[in-house]
C-alpha cells in the first residue's frame, strides 16, 4: 500500500512539473495609438505582458511597408499586438492602459504624428467587442477635455513592422526620448487624463 502511495505520490509530482513547464495560455490584443513606438515601449511595461509588437492593420494592402502606410493610401494603421498572459492580467484592465496612453479625442492623429494611420481605434474579436464597448463608455467620462472618438474596429490581419522598428525605445533610448518629449506626448495625456 505504502508503495501504491508513493507511485501515485510521485505522478502527481512529475504531472505537476511538465505542467509547469508547459507554456502559459496566452491572447493577444490589437491597439492603435499613434506612434507605435511608444505604445510597444509603454504597453510592454504592463505585468502580465509577455510581447508588444509594431506593426500595422486594418487597411486593404497586403503585406504593407512602413512607406506604404505613412503615404496614407494602404488604410492602414500603425498599431501593436499584445501578447499577453490572462492568468496574469485580464483584457479589461490592458483596454483601461490602453485608454491612459492616447489621446482619444483626436481622430486626427497622435500628438505630433498627423494622419489616418496615426488614428486611435482599438481591433477586437467578436468576443471583445462588448468588454471594448464597455470601456470605450467608461473611459469617455474620465476625459477632462474633449469627447471620445476612437474607434472600436473588427480585427484584421496584422503585418508586423519592419525589424528596424521593433523595440525602437530600447535600441535607440536617446532618440526616442527625444522624440517623445518633442511631440508632447505625455503633456497631452496630462491635459487629457489629468495629472
Amino acid at each position: 500500500m505504502r508503495r501504491f502511495l508513493l507511485l501515485i505520490a510521485a505522478a502527481f509530482a512529475l504531472f505537476g512539473v511538465s505542467s509547469a513547464l508547459a507554456a502559459p495560455k496566452t491572447e493577444t490584443a490589437i491597439f492603435a495609438g499613434g506612434c507605435f513606438w511608444c505604445m510597444e515601449h509603454d504597453m510592454g511595461g504592463v505585468p502580465g505582458v509577455l510581447k508588444v509588437e509594431s506593426g500595422y492593420t486594418g487597411g486593404h494592402v497586403k503585406n504593407p511597408t512602413y512607406q506604404d502606410v505613412t503615404s496614407e493610401q494602404s488604410g492602414h494603421y500603425e498599431s501593436v499586438r499584445v501578447t499577453y498572459d490572462p492568468a496574469k492580467l485580464d483584457y479589461g484592465f490592458l483596454l483601461y492602459r490602453y485608454w491612459k496612453l492616447v489621446d482619444p479625442t483626436d481622430d486626427g492623429g497622435q500628438f505630433c504624428d498627423r494622419g489616418p494611420s496615426y488614428r486611435p481605434a482599438v481591433f477586437v474579436t467578436p468576443a471583445q467587442r462588448p468588454i471594448a464597448e464597455k470601456s470605450r463608455a467608461e473611459a469617455a467620462k474620465r476625459l477632462k477635455t474633449g469627447t471620445m472618438k476612437a474607434q472600436i474596429l473588427p480585427v484584421q490581419t496584422f503585418y508586423p513592422a519592419e525589424e528596424y522598428h521593433r523595440d525602437y525605445a530600447k535600441r535607440h533610448a536617446l532618440d526616442y526620448n527625444l522624440y517623445r518629449t518633442g511631440c508632447g506626448r505625455d503633456a497631452r495625456l496630462r491635459a487629457v487624463w489629468g495629472g
